[in-house]
């Protein structure tokens, strides 16, 4: 096992879900093991500022956002995810085949009927915004019903959110996700060829100063200082024009990017808002077409799914560095 992960405490031997870190955890039933299960649990953990035990591994799964239902493809376990829901676009090749049964049920977060309808045992949201009243239901609700949950580390918010998020805290959750499902041998692989395809990146040198355009016209959202677009560039090479800004993301006005004249413009390519939508946006705006990177066509395209953190970001930074160097050849 890697060492990244916090440690996991002994745990009673039925499912304990606590809906938040000072609530009373509800004691449910504790799911059935898949055959040939590592003997690792009881596991525990603290996740989002949310304390939860599992007996065993969760067996009927529903993930919210591309990053999580990638992760668990990429660990073996489609098999075991009922329902998956708001995936922000088309899943890699790579896992085209693992995830070719998917059962989409919503292309936005799911209501908790809808939920419920499959008899989960557990559910994997890529945003803390996922458990709400409005959306699947809050943690604690969920726990009393007997469904346990977790929210990718990288999307905590408060005294839990990673500042700066860095590929450890990546890594991390996959070591999380190999204990919780109960396949920590798939994470320790997994996490060792994405450390590999990071250290083998050949980051670009010198000063290209990069906007990160994610979305928005009138005033654009970009990627700030301490969040998966930052440490994305960082490891392309990249020096992010908003990146004293302490946030995640953030909405910027054009008059700073103008400001800026940034070398390249990184678009996040989406169904919902291309990478197209956004240079025909730079274009018309007459503060934005005299850029230099909109003169010169200095565009570096990246896919929505792979910008969130999760097993796509080594693959994104590799992408930026191949495309920064085309630019650079021309």
């Amino acid at each position: 096992m890697k060492t990244r992960y916090l440690p996991v405490a002994a745990a009673a031997a039925v499912l304990l879900l606590a809906g938040c870190a000072s609530g009373t955890p509800a004691a449910v039933p504790a799911p059935t093991p898949s055959t040939g299960m590592p003997n690792a649990f009881p596991v525990s953990l603290t996740n989002c500022d949310t304390t939860f035990t599992l007996a065993a591994a969760p067996e009927r799964i529903v993930t919210i956002k591309s990053t999580t239902t990638e992760l668990l493809l990429a660990l073996g376990l489609g098999g075991r995810i009922v329902g998956s829901a708001f995936l922000d676009g088309p899943l890699p090749s790579s896992l085209a085949d693992a995830g070719a049964d998917l059962n989409v049920i919503s292309d936005f977060v799911p209501g908790q009927e809808a939920v419920l309808a499959l008899t989960p045992d557990f559910v994997y949201g890529g945003w803390e915004s996922n458990f709400s009243a409005e959306g699947v239901g809050d943690r604690s609700a969920l726990a009393g019903l007997g469904i346990g949950s977790y929210v990718s580390p990288a999307a905590c918010k408060g005294d839990a959110m990673p500042d700066p998020l860095t590929f450890d805290t990546v890594f991390d959750e996959i070591d999380e996700a190999g204990l919780v499902f109960g396949v920590p041998d798939a994470a320790d692989a997994l996490v060792a060829e994405q450390e590999a395809a990071l250290a083998a990146l050949d980051p670009a040198t010198g000063d290209t100063t990069a906007l990160w355009y994610s979305s928005g016209t009138d005033t654009p959202y970009v990627g700030a200082g301490i969040g998966s677009p930052q440490m994305i560039m960082d490891a392309a090479g990249l020096t992010n024009i908003f990146a004293d800004v302490q946030d995640t993301w953030t909405s910027a006005g054009w008059e700073s990017v103008v400001e800026a004249n940034p070398s390249v413009i990184v678009l996040v390519d989406a169904t919902w808002n291309t990478a197209e939508s956004k240079i025909a946006n730079l274009k018309a705006n007459a503060a934005t077409a005299g850029l230099d990177a909109v003169l010169n066509e200095r565009y570096i395209v990246v896919p929505f799914a792979a910008t969130e953190a999760g097993i796509r970001n080594v693959e994104a930074a590799g992408s930026i560095i191949d495309q920064l160097a085309a630019l650079e050849a021309k």
